[in-house]
């Protein structure tokens, strides 16, 4: 299957670019599409509002992506999460929408679990049926925040160990959250450091069963037990920057970790081995991203392009001898198309 040449509007600071108004046909996307998927070319998805984060059922039929819908700490209660198919498309824009009797102020993080899906909402953990979208929990973590100090709790991501506990991020109080749904969602604080600097999206490292935050203010990629110890993984050095804001996190099949950084408008791959690539770059405000790791997508929320998108990974070169070296394509990038010849050009 061929690689996927993409545009993609160029943000604005000043008002928002819709995807299908704008092309800006300097900025290209380029990711490699691996031979065993169905996904004949990159799926789009219009007409969001301020889309947060992108989360695929396990079983790859549903999709689900989340829209601010205004200010990301307004409580305006006009918040509202997507629904697709297993094909990319929009099933219902407005699966789950604030109002009546549903609060969904600025939906971010979010998090299935048992065909439930739990959304980071402000200062609360919200959940609903995945099949009809209605409520069914309301969490607010701000009376039991014992790290606040004062200052609001600001909840950014929400992600599940695969077994028991959800992890949920305050960017605002740089803590870690632990709930438990089988002890009627009981609520302990993991880690309070300020190391996480403002931490952002959050994965369960598929092997380890670790906790994976990102730093949203310092670039960082931090690593927390179960019990609760933090370490650095990854983090700028005094002469270099390669991040800035690291907005979302995720592992594929074989244990190759994602991250965006929403600023500098990169999506990156490291291996199991340490070793990073960029894998696309000048987007527009890639935000929590999510791996289907069934059909080996990256799902990717433009935050300020109002849109999304949905396309193929890389396999990894397993067959490829000792003594071949590893080209561009290894990577994620691919030449591109030769110059046409002018007329009456001979060929050679």
């Amino acid at each position: 299957m061929r690689p996927l040449h993409r545009r993609f509007p160029a943000p604005h600071c000043s008002q928002v670019c819709r995807l299908r108004q704008c092309y800006f046909a300097s900025f290209v996307l380029v990711f490699m599409v691996l031979s065993q998927t169905d996904l004949a070319e990159a799926m789009q998805v219009v007409d969001l509002r301020s889309p947060h984060s992108f989360l695929g059922d396990p079983s790859g039929k549903e999709y689900f992506i989340s829209n601010v819908n205004g200010e990301p700490d307004a409580r305006d209660n006009n918040g509202f999460i997507t629904k697709l198919d297993a094909e990319g498309k929009v099933v219902n824009l407005k699966f789950v929408q604030g109002g009546g009797e549903v609060t969904l102020h600025a939906p971010k993080g979010m998090a299935l679990v048992n065909h439930t899906l739990y959304v980071a909402d402000l200062d609360t953990l919200r959940a609903f049926d995945q099949k009809t979208g209605r409520p069914v929990l309301t969490l607010s973590l701000a009376p039991r925040s014992k790290a606040s100090s004062g200052k609001p709790v600001s909840l950014v991501d929400v992600a599940w160990d695969g077994q028991r506990f959800l992890y949920i991020s305050d960017s605002t109080n740089n803590s870690i959250y632990r709930v438990d749904p089988d002890q009627q969602y009981a609520v302990s604080l993991l880690v309070h450091d300020d190391r996480l600097a403002g931490p952002s999206g959050l994965a369960v490292h598929p092997k380890s069963g670790h906790i994976i935050a990102v730093s949203w203010e310092k670039g960082k990629i931090l690593e927390i037990t179960p019990e609760g110890a933090l370490t650095e993984l990854v983090s700028n050095g005094f002469f270099t920057g390669r991040f800035q804001n690291l907005s979302g996190v995720d592992f594929d099949r074989w244990g190759n970790m994602y991250v965006s950084d929403q600023t500098k408008g990169k999506i990156w791959r490291m291996t199991p081995n340490q070793r990073f690539h960029v894998i696309a770059e000048y987007l527009p405000s890639p935000a929590d991203i999510g791996i289907d790791r069934g059909n080996n997508l990256i799902l990717v929320p433009y935050q300020y392009a109002d849109a999304a998108e949905m396309n193929g990974l890389e396999a990894p070169a397993g067959s490829r001898s000792k003594g071949q070296k590893r080209t561009l394509a290894d990577y994620g990038f691919v030449p591109p198309p030769p110059k046409p010849q002018p007329e009456g050009a001979t060929k050679k």
